[in-house]
């Protein structure tokens, strides 16, 4: 919900507190609210109503309020569920392997230029890209591995 927030509210400070602000209406008000469909719809749409308030409330519109993405769709939440797959099997890497995969894939950086950006060997980039790889492989399922694979770009 957060990635989702961050996308159509600039700080993140403000994102996250969109999100915590959506768990605490529906905490409140949890005996009157009746769920027809998901959980995870009903949250979403608390959401965006959310977003759309604060944009109102703060006359900062990026984007067309049309455009928010309608929860209907069940892809979307594919694909939010896969960021964050990604996300946490990111964090469970050491700090190192993490920071040099995040430089080859994220920021597009070489072998040589990571090596040379942290003072380290260009075998040691290349051998820790390769185990950040396979752990990233076996701990995300196959459709989320695939979508690192086709989201992530690399200059390597």
């Amino acid at each position: 919900m957060i990635l989702y927030s961050m996308k159509s509210v600039p700080e993140s400070g403000e994102a996250e507190e969109l999100v915590s602000d959506c768990f605490i209406k529906v905490w409140e008000k949890r005996k009157k609210i009746e769920i027809k469909e998901s959980v995870k719809n009903y949250l979403f749409f608390v959401l965006r109503n959310a977003i759309i308030d604060y944009h109102r409330s703060n006359k900062v519109i990026t984007e067309p309020l049309e455009q928010l993405v309608d929860f209907a769709d069940e892809s979307y939440f594919d694909e939010q569920s896969r960021y964050t797959d990604l996300y946490q099997a990111l964090n469970k890497l050491p700090i190192q392997r993490k920071k040099i995969l995040e430089m080859a894939v994220f920021d597009g950086m070489t072998y040589q230029e990571i090596a040379d950006s942290l003072q380290i060997s260009r075998n040691t980039v290349k051998t820790q890209i390769g185990r950040a790889y396979r752990f990233l492989k076996e701990n995300l399922n196959s459709k989320s591995y695939l979508f690192f694979l086709l989201t992530s770009r690399s200059n390597i």
